[in-house]
């Protein structure tokens, strides 16, 4: 019994510890075996903010690379030149400035070990977190009619400390990968 007791709370910080939050979308309607060619709705990435510290063409080959094999490996060929594939793509770089109130508590009343009550008056400390979250969203499109089809997106904050550009890339595949996880829908 006191296993058990020890296991739920085990998994429920394991449960938050999962960096990437990820949504789909897709319409029913469609029969997702009958795309099997794919090529880029220009321009095949966009960026919001519009800012020059986010664009980046190692970033757009990065996305653009990750995503290609991600779709190769969903049996999804790229279309020959010159012509449209069944299924066109499009992806979104999206970094919002976000904002929290961290409530901590200090002092207050304490039980001493042998009976009695100890301590200082109790106060709340309050203040505003700042922090980026980054938003990799991927569009799939019907090549014939140009409505969207299915879209995927993950979501994570990002870090203080500036990553490598091996671990750019190891972060884009893992989200990218994350992202198509569930294409096609069942």
């Amino acid at each position: 019994m006191l296993i058990r007791l020890l296991l739920i709370p085990a998994l429920l910080l394991l449960g938050a510890c999962q960096g990437i939050q990820t949504e789909r979308d897709y319409d029913s309607s469609r029969d997702f075996a009958a795309y099997r060619s794919w090529s880029w709705q220009e321009p095949a990435l966009q960026y919001r903010p519009d800012d020059p510290r986010i664009k980046s063409d190692l970033t757009e080959q990065r996305i653009r690379e990750a995503l290609s094999a991600e779709l190769d490996q969903r049996g999804l060929r790229p279309a020959q030149p010159g012509s449209s594939g069944n299924l066109t793509v499009q992806a979104w770089l999206i970094v919002e400035q976000r904002q929290d109130q961290v409530s901590t508590n200090y002092g207050g009343y304490w039980g001493g070990y042998w009976g009695g009550y100890w301590g200082g008056p109790m106060y709340t400390e309050t203040r505003n977190v700042d922090y980026k979250v980054t938003t990799l969203q991927v569009d799939l499109f019907d090549g014939r009619d140009g409505k969207l089809v299915w879209r995927g997106s993950a979501e994570q904050i990002m870090r203080h400390s500036p990553p490598s550009p091996a671990e750019r890339e190891q972060a884009i595949r893992t989200t990218v990968a994350a992202v198509l996880k569930e294409y096609p829908p069942q």
